[in-house]
């Protein structure tokens, strides 16, 4: 029995553990007498009574005082009024400076002391229990949240004196190395001096920290002064938003950002705030009109919920016994430091999401980001302390629905994409034209924009430097929002990529190399004497050769073709060399020239000396065996000199009318002349059997004498005609042999980038500051990394600021220069001594670049899709690059020297004078075969037809043509004796 009388006691002293009623104090400042925190206080306090699920046997109290907001003394005096009456725990103020004296009065006793304001100590406080989150969190968010938006160049304006300490972690700790700020304090006196200051410093990025009571005010300092427009951001401090009126900012695209702690699209959060509008006449005057709850009102709510979990968790375990407390005696509370302990160890979820204490600080809390955007408050992401700030709407910061909107557009000056006009008179837009500008212009129209171009200041596309960790170009100040847009040669890359957007690529590229081959390497594979001296020879011969650059040297001309004596003929070959030698020097401009008229290719005439080698050394022996009486014991060596010694000779030669070869001017210069009649020379007999007919015509065909002299009209007909033929055949074939045989020798040193990694007499660099040089930068293949080893140690520096400069060093020599296809094809077009060497490095393309999020992305994307499609892009690139009237004759020359076989159509009109002569030259031969036979018939009395039998009847097999007279009287005196 009395152990069942005890477990009665025992049962019934844990059940009533805590006091049927329990006081707390609530401290509120006089101007919040009435205010929706103090409503909020007396509610939740109303709410927990009624409810009894949380401490269903105990009912909690409330004392209120009020204080002065500036008098610490007396507030400390109320505090310890309250203390005395034996309150559990006090709530309040909410001004720091208040609440820090009512703290070190509660620590002292031992009471817990909960807070809603705002702590700038970040040290540990016993007995202190804040629900508003740490300062230093808040800064991280904001922090994070000008990192996202990567805002360098802000001002702040704060109004409380200790504004500038409660952000001073923002302003000793920016975001960024690089970030600016401006601070100014500004009540409601002076908001548009403030403002008016900001807008001349070109400031549209604003962090507005005033008292929520003087904010329509600032809104109305902001509309004044029509700092309004898509360029400013406001980030304002306060968790109230919500409850402001923001009308007047809804359709003028004006950025407003800022954090809320209550979630109002929260099932639970919902529930509450419709219970307490329901009651009336405490619960609307909480509320805004909208049904709205504040911060303050909210956290001052969760407060008294904590307190009274911890009071349910402490009943669980201890025995509370209430104490009145003396200021003057200093001593503690003998439970307090329990129940501190169970309210710290408290988890809830509350109206500011979830709560939770370490150390009597709030921590694992969530913000809400809200955003302005078109016609509301909208939730575009959300921030908590250990993931940071994560924005789910990226788009809401890029309003884009106002009409008539401009957008900065970045770019840098590069021919053929962007360029300055020379008339300075030119203002805005029309002071640039060039490939981007064009196709801005039909990316605005398909899109719906206007756009005010800027060059960018350091001429910079955009590169990140790993030691100052910064980027620089048109990437910085896209990424500093200074631009809406960059349209410039501006290459898609990874790590622009991970800072800024790019839209679809409107060009598509690679890395190659441009190179200008020396005109030595077209004699690369000759020996090195041989080399030196005909390049030598073709210089000086080129220089000399004026007087016959005025029009075209035609092998066709009358007194070339003119028949020749027999001392002439038997030199026919060499004046035959001669006379292709000038044909194929004219025929090789000089490279680069964009219309060749007057130009000459020196080292074309060069290939062109060696590869005639017989025909020279014959030439040389020839005019040895006239003027020295040397015959066959040269080298070809001394021929070789020999025959360039003749070369210089003949830069002044024209072609006679005599027929007496070639001439300087009228004087005797050439070895081709003959130099005395008293040569004895052998009589050739013509003897036109099968087998000699055959000889003479392939001798002929061959460039050879043959030794045979026809004499009648007829058989000179068909050899003029014949001779011709081979003229024209045995030209066209060199001719075609020469252009092939020098096309072919056209290699350069460098093929491909292993030769250049190869090798070290050749520089080699890029654009510095670009895409390109990232590449080698960066990249992780050998070749590569070799050549990046080889750029960067070079001295001087191979890398230039331009593409012209690049081409530059290019045109001077031993210099090749890796820069993007499309700009190398640009300058290969206008100057045909640069070439392309090899294939491209890599792929890659050109896009338009935007902020990071930018809606304009998409829109522009499709745009660029479309224009493809329609082809405008192709015709804006042709427009650019082929159309632009300084293009030089680059198909033109690449036609011309392929060196094809030469076909019907090439040389079919030879024939047909062939068949032609032949035709005529049987007539002939028919006219005179009668002729002679009536003439005989007449002289021997005979008749013609008899006569013409005669002659048609065969007498042996040799018949000499130079005897037929006296062959023919013979045989008539053989008929008649017969």
């Amino acid at each position: 029995m009395a152990l069942l009388f005890a477990i009665v006691l025992i049962l019934v002293a844990t059940a009533m553990s805590l006091p049927a009623v329990i006081r707390i104090g609530g401290i509120f400042t006089e101007d919040q007498k009435d205010s929706p925190s103090e409503l909020a206080f007396k509610y939740a306090i109303y709410r927990i009574n009624k409810d009894k699920s949380l401490l269903p046997n105990t009912s909690l109290v409330y004392d209120i005082e009020y204080v002065p907001k500036d008098d610490s003394f007396r507030t400390s005096k109320k505090a310890c009024k309250q203390l005395s009456r034996s309150v559990q725990g006090i709530f309040g103020p909410s001004d720091p400076l208040l609440g820090a004296h009512i703290q070190s009065i509660c620590e002292a006793l031992d009471v817990p002391h909960l807070e809603a304001r705002v702590d700038f100590e970040p040290t540990f406080k016993e007995f202190s229990i804040n629900l508003y989150p740490a300062q230093d969190h808040l800064n991280k968010a904001f922090k994070d949240l000008m990192s996202f938006l990567n805002w360098t160049r802000v001002a702040i304006i704060y109004e409380e004196d200790y504004g500038l300490f409660k952000l001073q972690d923002l302003v000793k700790s920016p975001p960024s190395s690089r970030t600016e700020m401006y601070i100014r304090q500004a009540g409601p006196s002076s908001y548009r001096q403030v403002l008016r200051e900001v807008r001349h410093k070109e400031i549209y990025k604003i962090i507005v920290d005033t008292d929520p009571a003087h904010m329509q005010q600032f809104f109305r300092a902001i509309l004044q002064l029509q700092m309004n427009d898509y360029r400013y951001h406001y980030m304002f401090t306060t968790f109230d938003i919500e409850t402001f009126d923001l009308e007047d900012f809804k359709y003028n695209s004006v950025n407003m950002t800022a954090f809320r702690l209550v979630d109002l699209e929260e099932p639970k959060v919902v529930d509450v705030l419709r219970h307490m509008e329901g009651f009336h006449p405490i619960g609307p005057a909480i509320l805004n009109r909208s049904g709205v709850i504040q911060a303050e009102p909210a956290l001052v709510y969760d407060s008294v919920q904590v307190f009274a979990h911890g009071l349910e968790a402490l009943d669980r375990s201890h025995i509370l016994t209430p104490a009145n407390l003396s200021c003057e005696k200093e001593e503690p509370w003998d439970d307090g430091l329990s129940l501190y302990n169970y309210i710290n160890a408290a988890g809830i979820h509350g109206l500011t999401g979830r709560i939770e204490f370490n150390e009597g600080k709030r921590n694992n809390f969530k913000l809400d980001l809200l955003k302005l955007k078109k016609e509301e408050l909208v939730k575009v992401g959300e921030w908590k302390p250990g993931s940071g700030v994560n924005v789910t709407d990226v788009g809401a910061f890029y309003e884009t629905s106002a009409t008539n909107i401009t957008l900065v557009v970045m770019t840098r000056e590069e021919k053929p994409y962007v360029m300055v006009k020379e008339d300075k008179n030119l203002t805005g837009n029309a002071r640039f034209e060039g490939f981007c500008i064009d196709l801005l212009k039909w990316i605005a129209g398909q899109v719906g924009f206007q756009y005010a171009i800027r060059l960018v200041p350091d001429h910079m596309y955009g590169v990140y430097d790993p030691e100052t960790k910064e980027w620089n170009g048109i990437v910085r100040e896209l990424m500093e929002k200074r631009a809406d847009l960059a349209v410039a040669s501006m290459t898609i890359n990874y790590a622009r990529e991970s800072v800024i957007d790019f839209t679809k690529p409107f060009m598509n590229l690679g890395i190659g190399i441009l190179f200008k081959p020396t005109d030595e390497t077209l004699l690369l594979h000759e020996p090195p004497r041989r080399r030196d001296m005909a390049l030598r020879t073709s210089r000086l011969h080129a220089r000399q050769l004026h007087p016959l650059r005025d029009g075209p040297i035609q092998p066709l001309r009358v007194e070339q073709s003119a028949p020749l004596s027999g001392r002439e003929r038997r030199r026919g070959k060499p004046i035959q060399c001669q006379q292709q030698f000038l044909v194929h020097y004219r025929n090789f401009p000089e490279t680069g020239q964009r219309t060749q008229p007057q130009g000459f290719r020196t080292h074309a005439l060069a290939t062109l000396l060696l590869h005639e080698s017989t025909c020279c050394r014959d030439l040389a022996l020839h005019a040895g065996r006239l003027r020295n009486g040397f015959v066959n014991h040269m080298d070809r060596g001394e021929i070789f000199t020999l025959r360039m010694g003749r070369a210089r000779a003949m830069s002044e030669l024209q072609m006679s009318s005599t027929g007496g070869g070639l001439r300087h001017q009228g004087g005797h210069v050439s070895a081709l002349e003959p130099e005395s009649e008293d040569i004895p020379l052998p009589r050739t007999v013509n003897d036109f059997t099968l087998a000699n007919s055959f000889w003479f015509t392939v001798g002929t065909l061959m460039q050879q004498g043959s030794d045979l002299n026809p004499k009648a009209t007829s058989t000179r007909i068909v050899g003029g005609i014949w001779w011709f033929f081979t003229l024209i055949i045995i030209s066209s074939y060199t001719a075609n042999l020469a252009a092939f045989l020098t096309v072919e020798r056209m290699i350069t040193p460098i093929e491909n980038a292993a030769d250049l990694a190869e090798q070290t007499e050749i520089s080699y660099g890029t654009l510095e500051g670009g895409s390109t040089m990232t590449f080698f930068r960066d990249s992780k293949i050998g070749i590569y990394q070799k050549m990046w080893r080889f750029m960067e140690s070079k001295r001087p520096t191979v890398f230039v600021s331009t593409y012209e400069e690049g081409v530059k060093r290019v045109l001077e020599g031993d210099y090749a220069f890796l820069m993007e296809s499309t700009m190398l094809d640009y300058a290969v077009q206008r100057d045909c001594n640069l070439t392309q060497i090899g294939g491209l490095l890599d792929s890659k393309g050109y896009g338009i670049a935007t902020p990071k999020g930018s809606p304009w992305r998409d829109k522009i994307s499709l745009a660029i899709l479309e224009l493809q499609e329609k082809g405008v892009i192709q015709i804006l690139y042709d427009k650019w690059w082929k159309n632009t009237g300084d293009v030089c004759n680059r198909d033109e020359k690449s036609k011309e020297s392929k060196a094809n076989a030469l076909g019907v159509e090439n040389i079919g009109g030879v024939f047909v004078v062939l068949l032609c002569g032949l035709a005529l030259a049987i007539l002939v031969a028919i006219l005179e075969f009668c002729w002679n036979s009536k003439k005989n018939a007449q002289s021997d009395r005979s008749a013609c037809v008899s006569e013409t039998e005669s002659l048609l009847r065969p007498r042996g097999d040799h018949v000499h043509t130079e005897h037929r007279d006296d062959a023919s009287a013979k045989c008539r005196k053989l008929v008649r004796c017969r």
